[in-house]
C-alpha cells in the first residue's frame, strides 16, 4: 500500500527552552530538523524505500521546549490482502510506527488522536477509506527484555467496483448469455458449433486481456476468477451438448433406429412439459396417395381376380369408379361398385395393351418409392423434433444455471457491499 502522508511528531526537549522576555518576546523559531535531536520513528512494515523520514523539513520550536515536526512522507507498506470477494472486497491495511532503538523507558509513544486526520485526504478512484483508527501496543520481543511501544493505524478500505463491473463482470455476463442463445439457434442453419467456438474464443481472449488486472494469488480464488471459470465451463459444456444435439438432428432410418422409449419420452411426454406443440401438416396427409388404390388390380391370365370379387357386393377398393347403386339393406350405406361390363372392358384393354400394364406397374413402383421416402422422411422429422426438444430442455437448463450461478456468486458480496 502506497501512502502519501504528513507524519506529525510532537515531543518536548528540556535543552531547547528559553524565556521569551530575554529574547525580544520570541516564542517560536524554526530550525532545520537535522540540527536538533529527533526520535527515530520508523515504519516497521515498510516494503520499499527508506525506513526513516526525510529530514529536509524544518521543525517548529516553542519556548517551553515543545517541538512540532510534520515531515511529508511517502510510504510503501506491506499489506496482506484477502481478495476472496474481489472486486467487492474490503481490506485492513495497517501501518506500524515505533522507535527502532529506544524502549518504553526512554521514549513512550502517545496517540495524538484516536483516528487518522482525513481532513486533507484526496479521494481515490479505486479505494474508499471506511475508517482509520489508531491503537497503541506495548510489546516485548524475544530479542530483548525491554518493552517497546508502537502506534498502529488500521486503514479499513473498500474497493470501488465500478471499473471492474464495467470492464469485467458485464462483458463476462453477456458472454454467458450468448452461450444460452446457442440452444435457441436452429440446427439446420449449421452455425451452432460456430457460435459456440466463437464465444469460447472471445472468452479466451478476454481472459488474456484481464489477467494483469486481477490480483495474482494462489491462496484463494477471487470472485471474478470463479465467475470466469464458471463461464468457461459453461461454454465448454454448451459445445459438447451442441455436438450431441447435431448428432441427433441428422440421424436417419438408414443409420439409427429410434427406440420406443425415445419416441414416447421425447415425442409425447417432454413436449407437453416444455409447452411445445408439434405442427401437423394436414395438407400432406390429405394429399397423400392411398396404397389401397394401387393394390386393388392384380393382373394374371388376363382377368382381374380382385375386381371380380367386387361384383354384387361392397368393394373396398377406392380405384373403382362405376355406377352408384344402392347397397344391401344390411349396411345401410351407398357404395361405389363396378359393373360386369366395366370389368370386361378393363380386362380386354389390359390384354390387348401391355403398355398400360407396364405403366401401372411403373406407377406402383413410384408409389412404393414415394411411400418409403415419406416414411423415412417421417422418421427423420421425428429425430429432428427430438433434437429440438433436447435443445429446448438445455435452453431452460442453461438459463436457470446462468441466472442462479450469477446470483449465487454475487449476491453475498453485493449484499455485504451495500449493507
Amino acid at each position: 500500500m502506497e501512502t502519501n502522508l504528513w507524519l506529525r511528531h510532537i515531543w518536548n526537549d528540556y535543552k531547547l527552552r528559553w524565556i521569551p522576555a530575554e529574547f525580544d518576546g520570541i516564542e517560536f523559531i524554526r530550525v532545520p530538523s537535522n540540527k536538533i535531536w529527533r526520535p527515530d520513528i520508523v515504519l516497521y512494515n515498510n516494503a520499499v524505500g527508506d525506513f526513516l523520514v526525510e529530514d529536509k523539513t524544518k521543525a517548529l520550536l516553542k519556548f517551553d521546549g515543545t517541538i512540532t515536526w510534520v515531515p511529508p512522507a511517502i510510504f510503501k507498506s506491506s499489506c496482506p490482502m484477502d481478495i476472496t470477494y474481489f472486486p467487492f472486497d474490503y481490506q485492513n491495511c495497517s501501518m506500524k510506527f515505533g522507535s527502532w532503538t529506544y524502549d518504553k523507558a526512554k521514549i513512550d509513544l502517545v496517540l495524538i488522536g484516536s483516528k487518522v486526520n482525513l481532513k486533507d485526504f484526496w479521494e481515490s478512484g479505486e479505494w474508499e477509506i471506511i475508517d482509520a483508527p489508531g491503537y497503541k501496543h506495548d510489546i516485548k520481543y524475544n530479542c530483548c527484555e525491554e518493552i517497546y511501544p508502537d502506534i498502529t493505524y488500521s486503514f479499513y478500505i473498500r474497493r470501488l467496483p465500478l471499473f471492474y463491473t464495467i470492464n469485467l463482470i458485464i462483458p463476462c455476463l453477456l458472454i454467458s448469455f450468448l452461450t444460452v442463445l446457442v440452444f435457441y439457434l436452429p440446427s439446420d442453419c449449421g452455425e451452432k458449433v460456430t457460435l459456440c467456438i466463437s464465444v469460447l474464443l472471445s472468452l479466451t481472449v478476454f481472459l488474456l486481456v484481464i489477467t494483469e488486472t486481477i490480483p495474482s494469488t494462489s491462496l484463494v480464488i477471487p470472485l471474478i476468477g470463479e465467475y470466469l471459470l464458471f463461464t468457461m465451463i459453461f461454454v465448454t459444456l454448451s459445445i459438447v451438448i451442441t455436438v450431441f444435439v447435431l448428432n441427433v438432428h441428422y440421424r436417419t432410418p438408414m443409420t439409427h433406429t429410434m427406440p420406443g422409449w425415445v419416441r414416447s419420452v421425447f415425442l409425447k411426454v417432454l413436449p407437453r412439459i416444455m409447452l411445445m406443440r408439434r405442427p401437423i401438416d394436414e395438407d400432406s396427409k390429405a394429399g397423400g396417395l392411398d396404397s389401397r388404390s394401387l393394390n386393388c388390380l392384380e393382373f394374371g391370365d388376363s382377368k382381374l381376380s380382385s375386381m371380380e370379387g367386387c361384383t354384387g357386393k361392397k368393394c373396398p377398393c377406392p380405384c373403382q369408379h362405376g355406377m352408384e347403386t344402392p347397397d344391401t339393406p344390411d349396411s345401410g350405406k351407398m357404395t361405389r361398385q363396378l359393373s360386369h361390363q366395366s370389368i370386361n372392358t378393363v380386362v380386354a384393354f389390359s390384354v390387348v395393351s401391355p403398355e398400360v400394364k407396364q405403366a401401372i406397374e411403373s406407377v406402383k413402383y413410384i408409389a412404393e418409392n414415394m411411400r418409403s421416402r415419406n416414411k423415412a422422411k417421417e422418421v427423420e422429422d421425428d429425430w429432428k423434433y427430438v433434437a429440438m426438444v433436447i435443445d429446448r430442455i438445455f435452453l431452460w437448463v442453461f438459463v436457470t444455471v446462468c441466472v442462479l450461478g450469477t446470483l449465487g456468486l454475487f449476491i453475498q458480496p453485493l449484499f455485504g457491499f451495500f449493507s
